[in-house]
């Protein structure tokens, strides 16, 4: 078979409507073959799917899977990507404004990093309005006296995911759990008008009049041509990840000092614990947080040099990730006393991504704009989280580095702008895969500063269908309202 073609310049076109398939769905050299009738239907109740057929190349390096067709599973005014801190925000917000919304999430549960992460604690968020602070009253009025003391920002995350799937039932939004997005689809005026995805359903196509990423590394973003930024310096390095864990066992009366909530000398007393008695973290930094009766979170975990877009490196980092825990949860034990009875309950079902891809939008925040405190009049919120850039590798000092911090921060504002994809249209961002640079990025990326970009992003994309521009064309003051 000749593998050399004209595809590159080919579009695939649907009989249909017309859709033109963007350049990261085909092959530049390689032409599929022609489409042949499936052997099944897919059938969820009997469990027959979709076959697929190909053609292996004579170096046995590619498949060249035959052209198909794609069911359509859904249609709705809006299609939010990711439901994490800023896809739930994004969800509710465009479905109380009116829109129909479809959640697409690749776990078993909605939260992202709160949940299936199990972070435990939200960052920068106290001085937010509107979903936020209904979400933070709603952890703390159902959780326990912990998150009530800390208004909801140390929360349960079983509660959380409970909430969160209440939230956006109540509010019409369709959501879809246990599907991956592998796939985006842009009409010939360069604007998004679907998204394929991967699941026990097999392959799909959604069709949306506005999308709003919050896939946390722009997944979405980046199959519909979108340019990006990744890490800093011509290696692209990224901050580490980290897994976190939910411990039992120890009395939280008798473990006071180690808990973060108490002092900031809790973290390193904690380190020195560790490495008095051989225990050798691999970030200098860990946290115990006492989240309700007798159980806590532990955040004392660092995988360096891992792409967020590796699935075979993230997967070796998850099993180091998970033996360290276990490993250091042993050797705590085994200093009898207070920890005589510690265990694990449960380790998080994700590692913790800090840095992913980071989509170039129509305002680009810079450390610039931080140092000076960023006053803009398209201002989706104001954040306060410290520059906060974890060490890039193991040498030296294992928690934060320093010389990232130089330049400054004052409270800034995140504009609207930063939020629109600037290459393709009908496409927002939200959460960590906004347009910033590496040292903004360190910032801006807690989770307390996502919800209000999500809630920012769904607005602006249901009141943009109801008025028939694109996201760009909105003035501020109608999406705010």
């Amino acid at each position: 078979m000749n593998l050399k073609s004209s595809s590159r310049r080919a579009f695939l076109q649907s009989a249909a409507g017309g859709v033109i398939v963007s350049a990261s769905l085909t092959s530049p050299d390689t032409d599929a073959a022609a489409a042949s009738e499936a052997i099944r239907v897919a059938n969820p109740v009997s469990g027959d799917v979709l076959q697929t057929q190909g053609m292996l190349s004579a170096d046995r390096r590619q498949l060249i899977e035959q052209q198909r067709a794609i069911p359509v599973a859904g249609n709705t005014d809006v299609l939010v990507c990711g439901g994490g801190p800023a896809g739930i925000a994004a969800a509710i917000a465009a479905a109380r404004a009116g829109a129909s919304v479809q959640l697409i999430e690749v776990a078993g549960c909605l939260g992202g990093v709160w949940t299936a992460g199990l972070l435990t604690k939200i960052l920068d968020a106290e001085n937010k309005s509107g979903v936020m602070d209904e979400l933070l009253t709603a952890f703390a009025s159902r959780g326990s006296e912990v998150a009530r003391d800390s208004r909801g920002t140390v929360y349960d995350p079983e509660i959380a995911k409970l909430v969160l799937e209440e939230l956006c039932v109540d509010a019409g939004v369709k959501i879809r759990l246990h599907t991956r997005l592998v796939g985006a689809v842009t009409d010939s005026n360069n604007r998004v008008v679907a998204v394929l995805t991967e699941s026990k359903s097999g392959r799909e196509a959604w069709l949306a009049d506005r999308f709003v990423d919050c896939s946390g590394d722009g997944d979405l973003a980046a199959h519909a041509g979108c340019r990006f930024d990744v890490g800093v310096g011509s290696d692209c390095e990224c901050q580490p990840m980290s897994m976190l864990a939910l411990l039992t066992g120890i009395d939280a009366e008798a473990v006071r000092p180690y808990i973060r909530e108490t002092a900031a000398s809790a973290k390193p007393l904690l380190l020195k614990l560790m490495e008095d008695n051989g225990i050798t973290p691999s970030y200098r930094g860990p946290t115990l947080r006492h989240l309700h009766s007798g159980i806590y979170s532990i955040m004392t975990n660092h995988e360096y040099g891992v792409s967020a877009f590796d699935a075979d490196a993230i997967t070796q980092a998850t099993i180091r990730a998970r033996r360290e825990i276990h490993e250091i949860v042993n050797g705590l034990r085994s200093l009898g006393g207070i920890w005589k009875d510690i265990a694990v309950v449960a380790t998080a079902e994700q590692l913790g991504v800090r840095e992913g891809r980071r989509i170039r939008g129509r305002y680009h925040i810079t450390a610039q704009d931080l140092a000076k405190g960023l006053k803009h009049p398209e201002s989706v919120c104001q954040a306060k989280f410290p520059i906060d850039v974890h060490a890039l590798n193991q040498d030296g000092n294992k928690e934060v580095s320093r010389e990232f911090k130089k330049g400054g921060l004052k409270p800034y504002d995140i504009p609207y702008p930063a939020l629109i994809a600037a290459d393709v249209d009908g496409l927002l961002m939200a959460g960590r895969c906004i347009s910033g640079d590496f040292i903004a990025h360190s910032s801006y990326r807690v989770t307390g500063n996502s919800v209000p970009m999500g809630e920012a992003a769904g607005r602006a994309a249901a009141i943009s269908v109801k008025q028939h521009v694109m996201p760009h064309e909105l003035k501020w003051d109608e999406i705010k309202g």
